[in-house]
């Protein structure tokens, strides 16, 4: 049968939190800095290192790639009004969006020195990247810590537990992931839809330690490899055995939660997932 994904603003199983985009900055580049432009604020004025922080949006986030940004929430000014190039950055900013057609983006212009849309969590939070090779059997996610910004090319779950981050990274979401998500050329295009029209599997106690303990043997895995990026991993051709055999056994543990077969091909998979999902609707 024909089943339509909804446009909805939560997950449909309510106790979970939700996702949202990270932190747009709206600045015209002027609030993010290169490693070098970085390396050469803090030699000159080595006091702005407090307020210089980790910046990814997917890419960074894939591939380990140092980007910063100028996070100013809470900064008194006088910590920052007396440098120089700062207070250029910022002009800048202010005169950026004072052209903006955007209504919202020119009253913004009043507090340049802050990105336009916060939505920084303050505790450790799992990341999912808007954009995703298609050739990766796993669309790498994962914690970060509230010292790294995310932009807005990444979505974010707050209070992830290691539970959620064992069901999302499964084959089973990748493979409602695939169908659900929208494309950028070939590659995943991942959207909140995805993750709050996915149906939850049910699960015992015991079920739910046993995914958690099979989600964390896919992070000590990685853990094997500090020197390798998301995208050195999970490349196919390059995944080490033991990322391979932890994602595995996690796959296992959720098809099991969800009382699928082992040998259940992926379009049955996504079958019997769209079967779920209309009963948990149905009466919506």
């Amino acid at each position: 049968p024909n089943v339509y994904i909804q446009s909805r603003g939560k997950p449909l199983n309510p106790t979970f939190p939700i996702m949202s985009k990270g932190s747009q900055p709206t600045d015209g580049g002027n609030l993010i800095l290169s490693t070098e432009e970085r390396e050469e604020l803090l030699r000159s004025y080595p006091e702005t290192e407090t307020f210089i922080k980790r910046y990814i949006g997917s890419f960074e986030f894939i591939n380990n790639k140092p980007r910063y940004c100028l996070w100013l929430k809470g900064v008194n000014p006088s910590a920052y009004r007396k440098i120089t190039p700062i207070m250029e950055r910022l002009q800048r900013v202010a005169n950026m969006r004072l052209k903006s057609p955007t209504a919202s983006v020119r009253r913004d212009a009043e507090t340049p020195m802050l990105f336009t849309q916060i939505r920084q969590p303050d505790t450790n939070y799992l990341v999912v990247p808007e954009v995703s090779s298609e050739r990766r059997r796993y669309v790498p996610i994962g914690y970060v810590t509230p010292q790294i910004i995310s932009s807005n090319m990444l979505y974010l779950v707050p209070n992830a537990s290691i539970y959620m981050f064992g069901i999302m990274t499964s084959n089973v979401h990748m493979a409602w992931m695939r169908v659900v998500c929208g494309r950028l050329k070939s590659d995943y295009r991942y959207t909140p839809a995805v993750y709050n029209n996915f149906p939850w599997p049910e699960v015992s106690d015991e079920q739910r330690e046993k995914i958690a303990a099979t989600a964390q043997g896919i992070l000590d895995a990685r853990a094997l490899y500090p020197d390798s990026s998301l995208a050195d991993l999970y490349d196919e051709l390059t995944m080490p055995p033991e990322l391979r055999r932890a994602h595995q056994q996690n796959d296992k543990a959720v098809m099991a939660a969800y009382g699928f077969p082992i040998t259940m091909t992926e379009s049955e998979c996504v079958a019997r997932l769209f079967e779920i999902y209309k009963k948990l609707t149905e009466n919506q």
